[in-house]
Order: C-alpha cells, then structure tokens, then sequence
C-alpha cells in the first residue's frame, strides 16, 4: 500500500479515471452495436448513426480513444450503414 498523500491521492484518480474510461468505451461499443443492428434492418440507421457519432466523438475529445481511431470507427461505421441503405 502507498505510503505517501500524494501516492494515496494517485492511486484515487487512477480509480476514478479508470472506471470514467471503462464507461465511455461501453457507450460506445453498445452506440456502434446499435448502428449494425439497425442496418441489418431493425431500426432507423441515419438516427442510430448520428447518435454513436457524437458517443466517438466525445470519447475522442476526453481522451478516452486517441481521435483518429474515432475518425476510423466512424468512416467504417458510414460505410457499413451506407452499405445497407
């Protein structure tokens, strides 16, 4: 165990940053599963594509995923929902 205040405050935002991380990234696999689930059909695609646009972008912006992998999911994200219209 730390020793020191400053170690104990570390391990403390470790913590917090880590689970803050763990559920941005959730948002975002269950935003894109919601994408391919309405381009096999179930669903409107254009909502559901705009929607877990802003969840990468924002994950992008916090840090959480570096922004050209963002860039990335979303380019392939577009071409799988234009791939159903």
């Amino acid at each position: 165990m730390a020793n020191h205040k400053s170690a104990l405050k570390r391990i403390k935002q470790n913590t917090m940053r880590r689970m803050r991380n763990r559920m941005v990234k959730t948002q975002v696999k269950t935003s894109v599963k919601n994408v391919l689930t309405a381009a096999k059909g179930q669903g409107d695609v254009s909502a559901e594509l705009q929607k877990a646009q802003s969840v990468i972008d924002k994950a992008a912006r916090k840090g959480v995923i570096h922004k050209k992998t963002a860039a990335r999911r979303i380019s392939r994200l577009n071409r799988r929902a234009n791939r159903s219209v």
